[in-house]
């Protein structure tokens, strides 16, 4: 699976721990949008309760921002707690819904932060109906939880052949751009879940 060289290259990316949010973004291998890593200081991270919601992915719609769908698929390949398989769709604000079967992994502890870590289920990604919305062709990334702070990576891009031209420049060139609101609002989003 690509996610363990993803999570490689963002131990290599972690922006300096400071006292204010801080995102680094860098190629890899000529994709059509960059990968990117966010750390923000937050004091009190409760990581087991943290790492507990990313994985309670039967209920992220409701609680996280833009989340349409979301539930665990069953699948031998993949047992909780340690990964599961599930089925997301997200609704991207004018541009559409964007939609994938992803494998969350627990990888445990590296260089003191618990990582949890997706990516993209290929062959069950190609099955889904492309009506329902742009189906990803990747889609990796991870979240870093340590007591004093929550970082969150992602490397994501649509299938070009699942939306128009334009749709397409919109969701690749306007997700570098918008790339520090993205990480900044999902890891604010899932920290006030997680202390609920």
């Amino acid at each position: 699976m690509s996610a363990e060289a993803f999570v490689d290259r963002v131990f290599g990316n972690l922006p300096p721990h400071g006292g204010r949010f801080e995102v680094r973004t860098w190629r890899h291998a000529g994709r059509p949008t960059k990968e990117g890593v966010g750390v923000l200081p937050s004091a009190g991270v409760d990581v087991e309760a943290f790492a507990a919601r990313v994985m309670d992915l039967d209920h992220y719609k409701g609680n996280i921002d833009f989340v349409d769908e979301c539930r665990a698929v069953a699948d031998d390949r993949y047992q909780a707690p340690a990964a599961v398989r599930f089925y997301q769709r997200v609704k991207v604000p004018v541009l559409g819904s964007l939609h994938h079967e992803l494998v969350l992994q627990d990888r445990g502890e590296r260089d003191g932060w618990r990582v949890l870590a997706w990516d993209l289920l290929e062959a069950e990604t190609d099955r889904l109906d492309s009506k329902k919305g742009a189906r990803s062709e990747y889609n990796v990334g991870a979240w870093m939880i340590r007591p004093d702070a929550v970082g969150y990576a992602l490397s994501s891009c649509p299938r070009k052949g699942d939306v128009g031209r334009l749709k397409y420049a919109a969701l690749t060139r306007g997700a570098d751009a918008g790339v520090h609101k993205v990480l900044q609002g999902n890891i604010e989003g899932m920290l006030r879940w997680s202390r609920r």
